[in-house]
């Protein structure tokens, strides 16, 4: 075997990579998430199958799972196919996630402490505005759980999804301890594999960073700019009845009307809508924001995405895989880490994020190809290798119903002309004709792709 073979599943809207190296006595597989988006179609089946195609290309053995980060997409297959995943069946010899989950670092604790206390209130809203009157309120809850469902189904339902998931990842392998990363470092390696070095990028310990999820307003960063920068936190204080600490309304008692005190005056009775006008009803639209910390709270989690770059010595070619990392994430990239390696001669050389875009070979498209998880000038622009594919786990019918542009228009295009047509999309297929002139070696390229109706394959020579 003289190539790296990359398979993603087609499972649905969702991240699933089998990435197949060839080592000294045997093949090595390196599993990077395992998840479809909440609400698809028959999704146990799908993950099931999945499963099993994985059991059958590795022989039972994952030498290295990595989890990117703690989203359904990404992670709902350690709950819907954990039949097929017991010991008996798989062994996983290594863990890798990112820094932000581990277990008694300050920080991460901090992080994942501030995440649950803004779910519950996000959850906490949904649910009241599910109950309102109001057909705008009702409306609002339903975007709201279509964010939620990023969690598993935290929304109305209630139900327990991703943190299950995670716990079941990180108890997979003890009592040995996952092995939690983060940016700079000695490069690391696979076992029994030579001529691979793994770079890890992100996610940042700079909290700013690890904030910044959409691009600025000035001078975007993306291929097009897409709203605003934060949302305001502050009023979710109103929220605190949702964990019993307060009594859950925006107003202290003393300023507020009961429904009962309200229909004894005729302002209420001639304006307010107590028969059968519910769309006059105002006392829900403060729960409004909740839409807003749900969005951000949902950009935050995907900007702590476990970034690896995996660099195939012997060619120098690069596999870049970057989770769903947002804005911040990559900036990161670019201020202040580097690697000092052998180049094989006996001398030591410089290896920075701008010189592993510059040979990357493979991009896995972030978020699915959403417009704040690729960057422009720091991210595909930089990404000059004339043998440049991608791969795109996007599935346009589910992403359409969500209401969310996947793939961003013009992010699409510009990745279609740097990639020349190399492109491997999860709902279509490989691309079948060159529409961008590229040279020779597109001709090469089909030749190094494989397309099932359950997965597509990438061979790339090492």
């Amino acid at each position: 075997m003289s190539s790296v073979r990359v398979r993603m599943f087609r499972q649905g809207l969702g991240d699933c990579f089998l990435l197949t190296f060839p080592g000294r006595n045997r093949s090595v597989h390196m599993l990077i998430d395992f998840g479809v988006l909440l609400g698809t179609q028959d999704a146990k089946t799908k993950m099931t199958a999945t499963a099993q195609h994985i059991l059958d290309a590795t022989g039972g053995v994952i030498d290295v799972l990595v989890v990117t980060h703690e989203h359904w997409d990404h992670v709902s297959g350690f709950e819907q196919a954990r039949d097929l995943l017991g010991a008996d069946q798989l062994t996983i010899n290594e863990v890798w996630l990112a820094w932000t989950e581990k277990p008694g670092d300050p920080v991460a604790t901090t992080l994942r402490e501030r995440k649950a206390r803004a779910l519950k209130r996000v959850v906490g809203a949904a649910n009241r505005l599910a109950d309102a009157r109001s057909l705008g309120a009702r409306r609002t809850a339903a975007r709201i759980n279509n964010l939620l469902e990023f969690f598993g189904g935290f929304g109305v339902a209630g139900k327990r999804g991703t943190h299950a998931a995670l716990e079941w990842v990180q108890g997979r392998i003890a009592p040995k301890e996952p092995n939690y990363l983060e940016p700079g470092g000695e490069p690391l390696s696979l076992p029994d594999v030579d001529g691979v070095r793994i770079y890890v990028l992100g996610p940042p310990r700079d909290l700013r960073r690890l904030r910044k999820s959409d691009p600025s307003t000035r001078n975007s960063e993306v291929y097009e700019l897409a709203g605003a920068e934060s949302a305001d936190l502050g009023f979710f204080a109103a929220l605190d009845g949702a964990d019993g600490s307060g009594d859950g309304q925006p107003f202290d008692s003393w300023f507020r009307v009961s429904d009962e005190d309200a229909k004894k005056r005729k302002f209420f009775v001639d304006n307010y809508g107590f028969e059968g006008e519910n769309w006059r009803r105002i006392e829900h639209d403060w729960l409004d924001a909740a839409g807003r910390l749900a969005l951000q709270l949902d950009s935050d989690t995907n900007n702590t995405s476990l970034v690896l770059a995996i660099e195939l010595i012997a060619s120098g070619r690069v596999l870049l895989f970057p989770g769903d990392a947002q804005v911040g994430n990559w900036l990161s990239w670019h201020e202040g880490i580097e690697w000092k390696v052998d180049d094989g001669g006996g001398r030591t050389r410089t290896v920075t994020a701008a010189n592993l875009l510059a040979r990357t070979v493979l991009y896995k498209v972030g978020h699915h190809g959403s417009h704040n998880a690729t960057l422009r000038e720091k991210g595909l622009e930089m990404m000059t290798s004339d043998s440049l594919a991608a791969m795109i786990p996007v599935n346009r019918d589910s992403a359409k119903k969500m209401k969310w542009d996947m793939p961003f228009p013009s992010l699409f295009t510009r990745l279609d002309e740097r990639c020349r047509g190399r492109i491997l999309d999860l709902e279509n297929g490989v691309r079948a004709t060159n529409g961008n002139g590229a040279a020779a070696e597109w001709g090469r390229f089909p030749g190094r792709t494989d397309e099932k109706t359950d997965w597509l394959d990438l061979h790339v020579n090492l």
